[in-house]
This record gives C-alpha cells, structure tokens and sequence, in this order.
C-alpha cells in the first residue's frame, strides 16, 4: 500500500536509545537513565488520590474539547501565581500532551508549505510535526555563546512563524525578560507568528523562567503537566492562544481529538494543588544539577552551556568523537549509561554533541557520573 510523502519523517533517536536501553536491561545489565527527559517520580499523591475517587464516583466519558472548565480555571490561577498574569480561562485549551497542542498550533497557524523557524538545537519533533503537516522548517543555528538561543537578528523574512523553548531542550537554557521580549517584536515586525514551548516551567534553579503571556497576548504557549508535574504518561498538556483564536482552535480539537483524556484532567486539576510536593522533587533536580556540573567535567565532558532549567545538560564533544550516534552506543555497551545523541537536536552539528539527563534519583546520578568518569578514564588511555 502506498504511503504519503507527508509520512516520511525522521525517527526520534531518542526513544531508540530508550529501546537499546531496554534490551540491555532485559538481557541483566543494570542501566543508568540519563537519555530520556522523564521524571523519575510519580505524580503527585493528590493527583492519584483525586483520579480514584473519580474512578470510584464518575464513568469519566467525553469532556468538552477545550477540556475541563474547573481545569481550564486552575490552569488561568497557575499564570496569576507564578508570573503575575491575569489569564482569561477561555483562552485555555487543554489538549493531550504538548505534542497536541502543537499539532493543533501548527494547524491553526500555517498553510501547507510555509515556512516555520525553529532554534538548532532544539526538540526534535517540532521539525517532524511541521513536516507531517506539509510544513517546511527552519534551523536558525545557535551559538554556544548565545547559550544556544535563537537572537532576534537571525529571524529570516521568509518564514510565517517562529518556535522558541525557553527553558530549552537540549540546552536547558532559558531566556530572560529582555531576550524573549526582543524575539517577540521581531517576529511581530515581521509578520511571524510566535510559539512559545514553556512545558519545563516550573523547573528552575537560579532566576525563574518567564513567560511570553507577561509580554503579549498575541502570541501561542504551550505547556504541560508532563515535566514539573511528572505526568509524562499522563499524556495532559494545555495551551494559550489569542482570544480571537479559540473557536478556530476549538473546532480542530473536536474533529482531531474530540477531547483530551478525562481521567487524565482530573488527576491534573488536582495536580495543581500539589506544590509542596513539586517543589520537593525540584530540589532534587537542583542537587543532580549540582553533580553533573561537577561531575561531567571531570569525566572530560568540558565544553557545555550551564543550564537554567528542565534538567539537562548539552555538551559539545567535538575533541571526542565525530559520532555521537556511535559514541552514545559505546557509553551504553561499556559503561551501561544511556546518554542521548545529538542528532536528534541538530541535524547539521548533532554528530559532535550529547545530551545528558539529571531526571532520574539523585543515587542514579551519582552512580551514572561514576561510571562515565571510570569508562573516559578507560577510553583515554587506551587511545593514548
């Protein structure tokens, strides 16, 4: 049977790493996660409290498309609490996952073969989403010195939209008020509209991270319960949109998703609620952060941007390998360490760069750091 042109699409390298990791795992190696963006806790104890009772009390069918409104509410509380912004709950579209919110934002926004900028590094699925969807992106390559974000300069005028994470994955960078402020009217200069991923919100360690909704309404953002919330599985994600926009938004969610998953709003409507709970497993990213700033470096691991928030860590390998696909696949094999390489991320520059993890348990990333420094130690000397 044939298959259309739109399917053709990169794989996410990412969750092949996650599947080697796995064979080795089944095979009896013990191994130390640190390719995969995903919390090593669970949610929050409120939230599984909340979704079992509902199980007990509700059949949990079909919610409206835009999600629950207690949710869409809690969602609006959450921008007054952490950024100072009074959010119309109308503008909130809770979706599954950020992965249908930018289905949907791409949708809503772009026409079939418009161009979509995007900062290299960067999530990889943004480049394959817009390529599903007969979209072209657009690397705006990054520099080391610019902490791996986009610069306002650099916004091309053939472009129709622009995606910036802040913090970002890879890089963990975030940027300030100023920055994010000079990408935003440089794309309304343009014509560009503005997609703003904040779904590591909340994840932060110095400065808080700040939003594109304390700069302009006319902008789309996108978060998550996945990250800070540590309900990746959940599948559970929101976004913000102009109001003019809602309906359009709204009408492609019912046709696309009919509705995000109910069980899934109930537990993040708890969720909410939950910040002593959140804050305690931000500490401890804090101290993996600690570690792995301390500890890659000793590895030989030297050349990285200090990351803000989310946690991970980019490093730039150039004086070790030239393929990081390979070089990923003999950390794994010898050290029973699964890194991530950076051809997910930069498809022009990823074979000279890794990601690492600090998600997991704090005892993990110290054994992780462990064996990374005794199989460089190794690698070294034998090349020596």
């Amino acid at each position: 049977m044939r298959l259309s042109s739109r399917a053709v699409v990169d794989p996410f390298i990412v969750m092949d790493v996650m599947e080697a990791a796995r064979a080795a795992e089944a095979a009896g190696r013990h191994v130390i996660h640190m390719e995969v963006g995903q919390p090593s806790t669970p949610a929050p104890e409120g939230a599984r409290a909340a979704l079992a009772a509902a199980m007990e009390r509700d059949a949990l069918g079909y919610t409206v498309a835009l999600g629950l409104p207690a949710l869409r509410e809690g969602i609006a509380r959450l921008y007054r609490r952490w950024y100072g912004v009074e959010l119309d709950p109308a503008r909130v579209v809770v979706t599954a996952g950020s992965s249908a919110a930018f289905l949907l934002a791409f949708t809503a926004l772009f026409d079939a073969g418009e161009r979509v900028a995007l900062g290299a590094p960067g999530y990889p699925s943004y480049r394959q989403i817009l390529k599903a969807l007969s979209l072209k992106p657009v690397d705006l390559e990054t520099r080391p010195e610019d902490r791996y974000q986009p610069r306002a300069e650099d916004i091309p005028d053939d472009i129709k939209g622009l995606i910036v994470a802040s913090p970002a994955n890879p890089s963990g960078t975030m940027l300030d008020r100023a920055g994010l402020a000079k990408l935003i009217e440089a794309a309304h200069a343009k014509g560009v509209a503005f997609v703003s991923d904040e779904i590591y919100h909340g994840l932060h360690y110095e400065g808080r991270a700040v939003s594109a909704l304390e700069i302009s309404d006319d902008v789309y953002v996108i978060n998550s319960f996945s990250k800070y919330f540590s309900m990746t599985g959940w599948r559970i994600g929101w976004m913000v949109v102009p109001p003019d926009h809602v309906r359009t938004v709204e009408r492609l969610a019912q046709n696309m998703f009919i509705c995000p998953p109910h069980a899934s709003q109930v537990a993040a409507l708890a969720a909410l609620d939950c910040e002593p709970e959140l804050e305690a497993n931000r500490a401890v990213y804090a101290e993996n952060r600690r570690l792995m700033l301390e500890g890659l470096p000793k590895a030989g691991f030297t050349k990285i941007a200090p990351p803000d928030g989310a946690f991970y860590i980019y490093a730039d390998v150039t004086d070790l390998t030239d393929d990081s696909l390979g070089f990923a696949a003999e950390i794994l094999r010898e050290a029973g360490v699964a890194v991530t390489p950076g051809l997910d991320f930069d498809p022009a520059r990823g074979a000279r760069t890794l990601r690492f993890s600090y998600a997991r348990s704090t005892a993990d990333i110290r054994e992780g750091l462990a064996r990374l420094q005794a199989f460089m130690a190794t690698r070294c000397r034998d090349r020596a």
